[in-house]
């Protein structure tokens, strides 16, 4: 099992210098992104850089394979802003984290399912009673694990989670360790190329899952404009992905290395969307953390608008 540290050593050990970078190289936004989705594109096709270049900003890209170290590097004045799925930054502000968000991607989680290995007998969500099932801590499949028991009438002590990072869970699927695994794209995408796999609930089947712009807390406070023309430029990414499906599964291919075929499949149920914080969206968060303070796997119910970020009235 990996803990916090283990997770934030592991992201961060080939990035030593993040943190603390702060005073020592003003004028950069620090971007975390993992192996999917817009901040690929956007990274790839250089946008974000030519819209702050008047600003008199730069752009440092770091890549993480998962949420939860993304969400400490934020925490601890290692990162400045990131994509998130909806589980890292409640864990991150139960833990007093100055992480906030400052815009959604309603719906961008639909490329997330559980999976079961070649042979599995499994049927139903039913099925999932007393088997292990892997997921990795404080993610997005963290809690569409816990959806998918509460769909099916069970609990989260009918079954024995395996906490395992992407890659270990990954590995131990592999060698039939293990009897289902809860992953995002590309992780899923890539494991139903593979012979005998089967998807047995997507989360489009089980419940809504958004994504999260957020930023580290100082930064959003000190460098309002910048945050709020990245995330424009983002906007303008999200809508040029919509109608261009085919050329964003090659960016993502050539920019990740995963596979064009797997990739294709993740793009297809992608929905490329950037918008506010409304008040819907924070209630669907809230109603996560409040399923996750009534497991007992967060310390401390939390208020999620506490941590919503209100961007700087704009001129003219």
């Amino acid at each position: 099992m990996l803990d916090r540290r283990t997770f934030l050593a592991a992201s961060l050990a080939a990035v030593p210098a993040l943190r603390g970078a702060r005073a020592a190289e003003p004028g950069l936004l620090r971007i975390g992104y993992q192996k999917n989705g817009i901040l690929v594109v956007a990274k790839q096709q250089g946008i974000i850089e030519r819209r702050l270049d008047s600003l008199g900003h730069r752009v440092r890209w770091v890549e993480f394979s998962f949420g939860p170290p993304l969400a400490e590097a934020l925490s601890v004045d290692g990162l400045d802003f990131g994509l998130l799925g909806d589980a890292p930054p409640i864990f991150a502000q139960a833990g007093r984290s100055n992480l906030v968000y400052v815009a959604a991607q309603e719906g961008g989680g639909s490329g997330a399912g559980i999976l079961l290995p070649k042979g599995s007998t499994l049927r139903s969500l039913a099925d999932l009673k007393g088997r292990r099932v892997a997921f990795a801590k404080a993610t997005s499949a963290h809690n569409l694990t816990v959806a998918a028991l509460e769909k099916a009438g069970l609990s989260y002590t009918d079954i024995e989670p395996v906490l395992l990072a992407p890659a270990d869970a990954a590995a131990a699927f592999a060698r039939g360790s293990i009897d289902a695994w809860t992953t995002w794209d590309p992780y899923l995408a890539i494991a139903e190329e593979q012979d005998g796999v089967r998807v047995l609930a997507l989360a489009s089947e089980i419940t809504p899952q958004n994504n999260f712009l957020v930023a580290n807390k100082a930064f959003a406070e000190a460098h309002g404009p910048v945050l709020t023309a990245a995330i424009d430029a983002l906007g303008e990414v999200a809508a040029w992905c919509r109608q261009n499906r085919g050329d964003v599964a090659a960016i993502l291919s050539q920019g990740t290395g995963v596979p064009l075929p797997a990739t294709r499949r993740a793009v297809d149920r992608n929905d490329f969307v950037i918008g506010p914080m409304t008040p819907r969206v924070t209630a669907e968060q809230q109603a996560i953390a409040d399923r996750f303070y009534a497991l007992k796997l967060i310390p401390k119910p939390i208020h999620v608008a506490d941590a919503v970020w209100t961007a700087p009235a704009r001129n003219g």
